[in-house]
């Protein structure tokens, strides 16, 4: 009988184990000013802001993606936006690429996880200018 159960047991704990690693979540960005929700795109992982502190501009109206390098992507709102793209398992991290709302720019990127709701997430340019920030799982 144990040596049916010891298999069952090692898979059942092994799944838990790569539950735990598993980003998929909404997450908080650095200083509380929106919140990511990070899900499977097929063998990826993507991220769409789904929360701001502050979701409307001076005039009332949803924040808009007015410094988007696209001048025809100006108009979208922020909320819905996807911000995290194509992350791909990369040794203990995921790599991709991360879009920031507040430039306008595109840079690769990395999430790594530090514990089950903590994350450090990198983004980019010539892989030597890179910005740091610790994210936290809701």
């Amino acid at each position: 009988m144990l040596k049916f159960l010891a298999p069952a047991i090692a898979s059942m704990l092994a799944s838990t184990c790569a539950q735990a690693a598993d980003p998929a979540g909404t997450w908080t960005a650095a200083e509380g000013k929106s919140r990511v929700k990070i899900s499977r795109c097929g063998a990826n992982l993507c991220g769409s802001v789904v929360w701001l502190r502050e979701p409307n501009d001076a005039g009332g109206k949803p924040k808009t993606d007015i410094h988007n390098v696209d001048a025809a992507l100006r108009g979208r709102p922020i909320i819905g936006i996807q911000v995290l793209q194509s992350l791909a398992p990369a040794g203990e991290a995921w790599s991709g690429r991360i879009y920031n709302a507040e430039d306008g720019k595109t840079y690769s990127a990395s999430f790594k996880l530090q514990g089950d709701n903590s994350a450090q997430v990198q983004g980019c340019v010539a892989v030597v200018f890179c910005k740091s920030q610790v994210w936290t799982r809701n």
